[in-house]
């Protein structure tokens, strides 16, 4: 007999049983920022890079601590080789622009009839940078970037800069881990008492709001993101555009996250409203099974597509896929997080990267039975020096699944 039969609590009660799980948290400090732009020096010493592009967005804050939105207008930073990391932007932001810095650098600012991107151009001649010297452009600046830098530029060797930022940001440091963890921490209990209020006839669109405000009742400016499907709509993986109602007998998907101190959390439960079908419980413990699988493979030094065959193959000896065919898991096993919710490396076939101590992955090897339902368990583990650890324990069992009877 599920226990999640009825919910049994009202989002008021709900909310009432959780709190501020953030108050003890420090953000990530200038000394730490420094020490990614030292590893990222290093890196492009030894790799003849002369100076990379930071565009405004999670590179510039995970280097600089900088936090700005990118827009149409040029705002980054030249991080050279060697020598002080320096500023661009726009002239009437400076002083905005100083009030956010917290690596502290020179300002070189255009104003709006001029060219950032001959500006840009300059700020690497004073640098002592010249032709034919490789660049790295931010991979995630918008092309237009990338264009007006390439139509000025003569000589340079444009290439991308993920050769450096994903170098830095795929392995994370202890204090990067324990807000991590928090953030894991936060959303689990958030699942817990989402599932604490559901009831027959409650609508995706009324979930959504409670789990808005269950992440800000824990600490959060709110969930980063909601994904909360029920019945044939679950086997959508990232959710359909029309709201459902809740039955008895649906499969119940909720996917969601959170934001502390720039770093995410992630978290997927799959569980059945009432009684469950044999068919339910055939794949849900099928995917129970993938998602051990996986972790079992990660290693160190295994290849991150070893992790991903890992919980395929686990899925064809439950008479699943094979590859990608359905009923089946249509995706990759996982993902990297961190400050982004997808980042480097991911687990899936073709990425020959070893895994290595820091390293970060969601483990959702999904299974999509299409028109009947979907089953997602995802948590994310770390690589240790020893080898993986879960940030979250995986879930118990269908009729139990975060383990309350346990």
């Amino acid at each position: 007999m599920s226990t999640l039969g009825i919910g049994g609590k009202t989002p008021e009660q709900a909310l009432a049983l959780l709190s501020n799980m953030t108050n003890d948290l420090q953000p990530i400090g200038l000394d730490e920022h420094q020490a990614r732009i030292a590893k990222a020096q290093a890196y492009m010493q030894a790799n003849n890079i002369a100076a990379i592009y930071l565009n405004a967005g999670t590179n510039l804050a995970y280097f600089s601590g900088l936090r700005w939105y990118a827009s149409e207008r040029m705002v980054g930073a030249v991080l050279p080789a060697q020598g002080d990391l320096e500023f661009i932007a726009p002239h009437f932001e400076i002083g905005t622009l100083n009030d956010y810095m917290l690596v502290p650098g020179k300002v070189n600012a255009w104003h709006e009839h001029e060219s950032p991107y001959a500006l840009f151009l300059n700020v690497l001649a004073n640098m002592g940078i010249e032709a034919p010297a490789r660049i790295g452009i931010d991979e995630s600046a918008q092309f237009f970037i990338f264009d007006g830098i390439n139509q000025l530029q003569q000589g340079f060797s444009l290439i991308n800069a993920k050769e450096v930022t994903a170098h830095c940001r795929m392995h994370k440091s202890a204090s990067e881990l324990a807000l991590m963890q928090r953030a894991m921490d936060m959303t689990l209990a958030v699942h817990k008492a989402a599932a604490s209020i559901l009831h027959e006839g409650i609508s995706t669109t009324e979930v959504e709001q409670f789990i808005q405000q269950a992440h800000q009742k824990v600490g959060a400016s709110g969930s980063y993101f909601c994904i909360v499907l029920f019945g044939v709509a679950t086997s959508f993986p990232h959710g359909v555009k029309h709201a459902q109602q809740l039955k008895s007998g649906d499969m119940v998907l909720i996917d969601t996250g959170c934001k502390v101190h720039d770093y995410l959390s992630d978290i997927t439960r799959s569980y059945v409203f009432g009684q469950a079908t044999p068919r339910q419980r055939e794949l849900w413990q099928a995917e129970k099974q993938a998602q051990a699988a996986a972790f079992d493979a990660a290693r160190l030094g295994v290849a991150c597509e070893e992790v991903d065959k890992a919980a395929r193959q686990s899925l064809m000896q439950s008479g699943l896929g094979p590859d990608y065919q359905l009923p089946g898991l249509p995706h990759r096993t996982g993902h990297g997080i961190g400050m982004d919710i997808h980042e480097w490396p991911y687990l899936v076939g073709g990425n020959r990267l070893p895994l290595a101590p820091g390293m970060c992955f969601s483990n959702e090897p999904m299974i999509v039975a299409p028109e009947e339902f979907g089953v997602r368990l995802e948590d994310h583990f770390y690589m240790t020096e020893h080898g993986p650890r879960w940030f979250t324990q995986p879930s118990h069992s269908i009729d139990d699944p975060f383990g309350l009877s346990a």
